[in-house]
């Protein structure tokens, strides 16, 4: 159609399409028909209905809340108008076809408004040189005519070809004539000089010199005190509600009722029949019996492939499930909710054995002792890219505010573009929460981690800082001069707590990534000390996962090192402790 402009046809297949475009109201009308039937009225009855749809809907045209409106609601009396159409077009036709061409009589046709001069035949040359001379003659008189504004009139008979041809010559000295006239008078209008050297070229679109001051971005209002402190009011005021939700310990991640001693074992029996999943075959175990390894035997394997596809690692999940045998072998159960609830606390004293730590953390109490000392607390924040090391710093943060701790944030990432920045706007919101609890030591990019470490843990002795928070930037775990840096910032601080940051979303690739950095720490641990590794697990994006927790209780098993914080939200207040009920409960559910 755009090829064709606003009328066309065009052929598909078997059928002929006839269009029609108005340009006006931006509307086509089209009328398709079979080709083996010629419509020889087509034409005519597309021009009809374009001329009944524009007289009886214009007003509704011009409306441009029309073309959300279903066509229903507007054109539906239209059906019976264009049946009336259809209907008056194919009689008209039916009637043209129906009158008989008559053929011209001699006074009709052109043959008979010739003259007898026109009819002499003249002799080889002659009539060439004869009409060369008239021609001339005429055209000179044309000429004449034109300049004098007046019309020419032919002595030649109405309709032949040299009326035509003269009419057309006519025409073609007019526009000569009003276009040398029109060229006289601009010629005569004084032309300013052109600009001497080559002139810059105007993009389009390329804005006015005007529309700087508009676009400029580095006024200084815009980065003053009273910019930032409107800003600082605004997240206070979303905020206000958090303040004070965090004060003691942190609350642990919230456990389902996964047992309840008074259903009955009717009850259990409906719920294991809807599951169906591995706790359905709990039934089977039901008897006078005792239980041996090969009655568990497939109550084992099902349980440890739904471990597996919890993300728990095969190594802790085979271990879950021979600590389950040695609890059920031997023993006599005759009703099912005796079973499950064995099977149950089984499980739950094996995940409670796996996830209980080598060593106890508690901050709180740590930090109160570092104070009596006369020294801050410090703790080192490390994993890979963009596990929200920075961002979960800032919810520790929160967290030591409430309990009415001063902290200096040191500014380590000085390698990722913005990590500082982030920092800032981090420190801003928190003391718009707390005043003056928080401070930030920088010294901006391309400075070596170890030794602004050290400088933040001095001077933070020197201002009676209670904890120092140490960011550091991201690394892959195989990245060797990376891994280096860290261990020496480890090294030369010496850090109270050394805090692995990993996403529960990866599964067991956090896993890997714990394992590579405690072994990276030891390489590069100075000869003959002992080498400092990971303390403390902190598991972020904990609210993605769903039930696939089985990342937590892998990282605990192997590295033996407990998660002291879960990331559960984006806001300050979504920091919380691992409870082993909730991840009992997602692992048998």
């Amino acid at each position: 159609m755009e090829g064709r402009g606003t009328n066309g046809q065009k052929k598909v297949g078997n059928y002929t399409m006839k269009f029609q475009l108005d340009n006006e109201y931006n509307v086509v009308f089209l009328v398709i028909y079979q080709t083996i039937v010629n419509l020889n009225y087509a034409e005519k009855l597309l021009n009809m209905v374009v001329d009944s749809f524009r007289r009886e809907y214009a007003e509704n045209l011009k409306d441009e809340t029309a073309l959300t409106t279903p066509p229903s609601n507007i054109y539906g009396d239209f059906d019976d108008t264009f049946q009336q159409v259809l209907s008056q077009a194919a009689k008209s036709a039916r009637a043209t076809e129906s009158i008989v061409k008559k053929p011209k009589t001699f006074a009709e046709s052109a043959k008979s408004q010739k003259t007898i001069d026109s009819l002499i035949v003249s002799r080889p040359g002659q009539k060439n040189v004869e009409k060369s001379a008239k021609n001339a003659e005429k055209v000179a008189k044309i000429a004449a005519d034109s300049g004098s504004d007046s019309e020419y009139t032919s002595t030649s008979p109405p309709g032949s070809p040299d009326e035509e041809v003269l009419r057309r010559r006519q025409e073609l000295f007019q526009k000569k004539g009003g276009a040398t006239k029109k060229k006289g008078a601009e010629s005569e209008q004084p032309t300013s000089p052109k600009p001497k050297g080559k002139q810059a070229r105007v993009w389009a679109l390329s804005g006015k010199p005007s529309d700087l001051k508009a676009l400029d971005r580095s006024d200084q209002k815009e980065n003053d005190e009273s910019a930032a402190a409107e800003e600082d009011n605004r997240f206070v005021e979303s905020m206000r509600g958090q303040i004070g939700s965090l004060k003691g310990d942190l609350k642990s991640l919230q456990e389902s009722d996964d047992e309840d001693d008074g259903d009955s074992e009717e009850n259990h029996q409906t719920v294991v029949k809807q599951s169906g999943g591995w706790f359905s075959m709990i039934k089977g175990l039901v008897g006078e019996k005792k239980l041996t390894s090969d009655d568990l035997t497939p109550l084992i394997e099902k349980m440890r492939d739904n471990l597996i596809m919890k993300n728990v690692a095969s190594e802790p999940a085979e271990k879950i499930c021979q600590s389950v045998i040695s609890k059920l072998e031997g023993k006599v159960v005759n009703n099912f909710s005796r079973t499950a609830a064995e099977v149950k606390t089984a499980v739950r004293e094996s995940l409670i054995q796996l996830l209980t730590p080598k060593h106890r953390v508690d901050i709180l109490r740590d930090v109160i002792e570092a104070k009596r000392d006369g020294r801050p607390y410090v703790i080192v924040f490390c994993g890979v890219n963009g596990v929200g090391k920075s961002t979960n710093l800032a919810k520790i943060t929160f967290w030591l505010t409430e309990n009415k701790h001063r902290v200096l944030i040191a500014a380590g990432d000085t390698f990722r573009a913005g990590a500082v920045e982030q920092l800032r706007t981090h420190t801003r919101h928190l003391n718009a929460l707390h005043p003056q609890s928080v401070h930030l030591y920088e010294q901006g990019y391309g400075k070596d981690a170890a030794g602004l470490a050290a400088a933040a843990i001095k001077i933070a002795a020197e201002r009676d800082f209670d904890v120092v928070l140490v960011d550091t930037a991201g690394r892959m775990q195989d990245n060797e001069p990376l891994m280096r840096e860290l261990a020496k910032l480890i090294r030369v601080n010496e850090p109270d707590l050394v805090l692995f940051v990993g996403e529960a979303l990866v599964g067991n690739e956090a896993v890997d990534q714990l394992v590579k950095f405690n072994e990276a720490l030891a390489n590069h641990a100075a000869p003959g000390a002992k080498p400092r590794l990971i303390d403390g697990i902190v598991l972020t994006k904990f609210d993605t996962i769903d039930d696939k927790v089985g990342a937590a209780v892998s990282m605990t098993y192997i590295t033996g090192q407990p998660i002291v914080f879960v990331g559960c939200g984006q806001t300050y207040a979504d920091l919380r402790n691992l409870n082993v009920g909730a991840v009992v409960h997602s692992l048998l559910n």
